[in-house]
């Protein structure tokens, strides 16, 4: 886990950060995409109060992860990193989490997708040894799976 930007489980007192935090990493992709993305659309409340969400950042969150462990592997359901934090190394340690999350959970595998309009994720994931499993339409969105195998 990186010391720079340490994560954290989120408490009822970050939901409105990772509302904030979520709306500004997304927002730019509402025009692209025709839709807005599913992570802003989240119930955050409900996702913090289920443990899902970690935040790095202080006394100001900067970045966060959903994850969800399932049987089999950790979903990356969402990651997000507020534009004034970009190249920071924020998004690096919060894939780091996942993974040691992941690891830490005794799961084989980390599963993620994004919109297929989100071209910038398609450059950066395999960069973190994330491939390419399917490309899927579910409802509005066109979506590109991925997956990395956990290392134990």
């Amino acid at each position: 886990m990186s010391t720079e930007h340490p994560v954290r489980v989120a408490t009822a007192a970050d939901v409105p950060a990772v509302k904030a935090v979520t709306d500004a990493a997304y927002h730019p992709y509402i025009a692209r995409i025709g839709v807005v993305p599913q992570p802003m659309e989240a119930d955050h409340a409900a996702n913090v109060a289920a443990g899902l969400v970690h935040v790095t950042g202080e006394p100001e969150v900067v970045g966060l992860v959903v994850v969800e462990a399932r049987p089999d592997h950790l979903l990356l359901d969402s990651i997000a990193v507020h534009p004034d934090a970009h190249g920071q190394g924020v998004g690096r340690a919060l894939l780091a989490f996942v993974e040691d999350h992941a690891r830490g959970l005794g799961l084989p595998e980390i599963r993620l997708y994004t919109n297929a309009l989100m071209w910038e994720n398609q450059k950066i994931y395999p960069r973190y040894g994330y491939e390419v499993v399917e490309r899927r339409v579910d409802g509005p969105y066109d979506r590109i799976h991925y997956r990395k195998h956990v290392r134990p």
